[in-house]
């Protein structure tokens, strides 16, 4: 006889999901963080997104093949960020950067000009970048106007590395009045000086032969006797390198007074040993002269 049975819904529903689960798993492995994942690689090619870098490197190719005329640059630059929604910021900075270090400092200076005539990258960094290619470009009159304006505007503000570089400036060639100027202006407000600024100032104050200054300024500004330095990204203190040499150099005085006390102790051992001879002959002398009495 047929006989008809109901299956619940509960099994018939477990074995629907027992089911898949084993199709799925040929096929899916399942992962503890993110869920499952497909087992066979992407078929299909990603478009390679357009960043900073590359930005930066078409900007840079835009430019170097032009010459030096101001219109012929500055319409390049305005027609590489002419469909751009925001100013490319960054990527103007890493081109600044790319042309630092190969040193196109003609290109650093029409850049950088034409940035801050679009009032952007108004900062210290590249103020300071400007000054430094004006600087390496031998155009002199110019970098002292930035440095009076720079000046003049962050008065209680300015970094010590703009001073660093305008007396770095002044005593390469030879300005000397000029670098005394620069460092007055740190004495008054008070930026205490490194030791590469107080070294060409000393050097200044050398060659003009005004040693008392020289010594007032070493006895202000003594050298310090640590230094820190980064050795596989850890700060370390090590001793300073002109200490050295004035430790070499006590040592060598050191070891010549011991030479001389040890010559001066050899030459009395002598004179003792000598003294003794004498008191052995004269005692051997008296016990002669008992005996012929």
């Amino acid at each position: 006889m047929l006989s008809f049975r109901y299956f619940p819904p509960i099994l018939t529903r477990r074995l629907e999901s027992s089911l898949h689960s084993s199709e799925k798993s040929n096929f899916v492995v399942v992962c503890a963080a993110k869920g499952p994942r497909p087992r066979y690689p992407r078929v299909w090619k990603s478009k390679k997104k357009i960043g900073t870098i590359s930005k930066s490197q078409k900007l840079l190719t835009c430019i170097k093949g032009l010459s030096n005329v101001k219109e012929e640059v500055y319409g390049a630059l305005d027609s590489f960020i002419a469909w751009e929604l925001e100013f490319p910021l960054i990527v103007v900075k890493k081109a600044l950067k790319v042309l630092e270090d190969e040193k196109e400092w003609k290109r650093i200076i029409q850049v950088t000009k034409w940035m801050l005539s679009k009032g952007q990258g108004r900062t210290m960094g590249s103020y300071y970048a400007l000054l430094n290619a004006l600087a390496q470009d031998e155009r002199l009159e110019e970098a002292e106007e930035l440095w009076t304006k720079i000046f003049s505007e962050n008065l209680e503000s300015l970094p010590r590395i703009f001073f660093n570089k305008m007396v770095s400036v002044y005593y390469s060639r030879g300005m000397y009045q000029k670098l005394f100027e620069v460092f007055a202006d740190m004495e008054e407000l008070g930026v205490r000086p490194n030791v590469s600024i107080v070294s060409m100032v000393g050097n200044a104050f050398q060659k003009l032969e005004m040693l008392d200054k020289y010594e007032k300024l070493i006895n202000k500004y003594p050298p310090p006797t640590w230094e820190y330095r980064y050795i596989k990204g850890k700060r370390v203190r090590i001793r300073s390198k002109h200490l050295e040499g004035s430790n070499d150099e006590d040592n060598q005085g050191l070891n010549e007074s011991d030479e001389e006390t040890g010559k001066g102790l050899s030459e009395s051992e002598e004179d003792t040993e000598q003294l003794d001879e004498v008191v052995e002959v004269s005692d051997s002398s008296s016990e002669a002269l008992e005996e012929i009495r």
